[in-house]
C-alpha cells in the first residue's frame, strides 16, 4: 500500500507501532486482550491464524520477549504490513500469505506451543455484509467457524494452547468446536462495564487436555455505568491495554 493509505498506530503505551490502512479493518483492542490472555513462556512458538497486519501476534512478542512467532493471512497486503510491522518492532515473525483451509506447506509441517484467532464475528447468512471489501473480510465470516477450530487444533502441539477471541453470540457454536478436538476447555467472559451481559469472550482449549471445563468471572473493561466520551478502562484492563499485563483468566476487576 502507498503511504497516504496508511497509518502509524501506537499500541502498549507505544512499545509497539503498527502500520495499518487509513481505511477498512483496524485493529483495535481485541487482538491486545487476546494477546494478553495467553500463557506463553520465553521460548515457546505462537502461531496467529488470520493474522492482519500483527497486531496480535506482536503485541504479544512485546509482552513476551525470546517467543518464535509466525501468522498466517490470506490477504497479501496486509501479510506484507504484518512483515513490515513485525521487521519495524525489532521481532522476528514469519508470515506466511495463504487461506487456513489451504496453508502453504511449509506451515503445515510445523506445530506451535499457542495458537491464536480472532476469527471475522459475524455470519452472513444471519446478517449483512458490509460495503467495505477490507472491513468484510476481517468481520464477514466465509470460513465456517469450525474450520478455524480445525486449523488451530492441527497446527498446536500436544500439551499446547488454543486461545480465540469472539463475539458472546457464537459461544455455543465456538465451545462445540472446541469440545470436539480440544479439552481443558477455559471461558474468560469480557464485560463492558459492571451489570453489562458480556458482549466478547475468550476462550481456551488445550491439545490433549482432560481437566474439566472452568467459566472464570468476566473482566470488566470499563468504568462507570456508560460512556463519558473519554478511553475509561479499569484499572486492570488499562494495565493490559496500556502496559502489556497479562490478562489472567482468574483476574475480574
Amino acid at each position: 500500500m502507498d503511504e497516504p493509505a496508511l497509518t502509524r498506530d501506537g499500541y502498549l503505551s507505544g512499545r509497539l507501532f503498527l502500520h495499518q490502512p487509513r481505511r477498512g479493518y483496524r485493529a483495535g483492542v481485541d487482538p491486545v486482550l487476546l494477546a494478553a490472555s495467553v500463557p506463553a513462556r520465553a521460548g515457546d512458538s505462537v502461531l496467529d491464524l488470520g493474522c492482519g497486519v500483527g497486531a496480535a501476534a506482536l503485541c504479544l512478542g512485546v509482552r513476551v520477549p525470546g517467543l518464535t512467532l509466525a501468522g498466517l493471512e490470506r490477504q497479501a497486503e496486509h501479510a506484507d504490513l504484518a512483515r513490515r510491522n513485525a521487521s519495524e518492532a525489532g521481532l522476528a515473525m514469519e508470515v506466511f500469505t495463504g487461506d487456513l483451509t489451504m496453508m502453504p506447506p511449509a506451515l503445515r509441517q510445523l506445530r506451535f506451543s499457542h495458537v491464536i484467532a480472532n476469527p471475522p464475528y459475524f455470519r452472513r447468512d444471519a446478517s449483512l455484509a458490509g460495503p467495505d471489501p477490507a472491513r468484510e473480510a476481517a468481520y464477514g465470516e466465509e470460513t465456517p467457524l469450525s474450520e478455524w477450530v480445525a486449523a488451530a487444533a492441527r497446527r498446536v502441539a500436544p500439551g499446547g494452547t488454543v486461545t480465540f477471541i469472539h463475539r458472546a453470540e457464537r459461544l455455543p457454536e465456538l465451545m462445540g468446536a472446541f469440545a470436539d478436538r480440544l479439552g481443558s476447555l477455559e471461558l474468560k467472559p469480557l464485560l463492558p462495564r459492571r451489570g453489562r451481559e458480556s458482549q466478547l469472550i475468550l476462550l481456551r482449549g488445550r491439545k490433549g487436555g482432560r481437566a474439566p471445563f472452568r467459566l472464570h468471572p468476566g473482566l470488566v473493561v470499563h468504568a462507570g455505568d456508560s460512556y463519558g466520551g473519554r478511553a475509561d478502562y479499569t484499572e486492570t484492563a488499562e494495565a493490559i491495554l496500556r502496559h502489556g499485563a497479562v490478562l489472567d483468566f482468574n483476574t475480574s476487576v
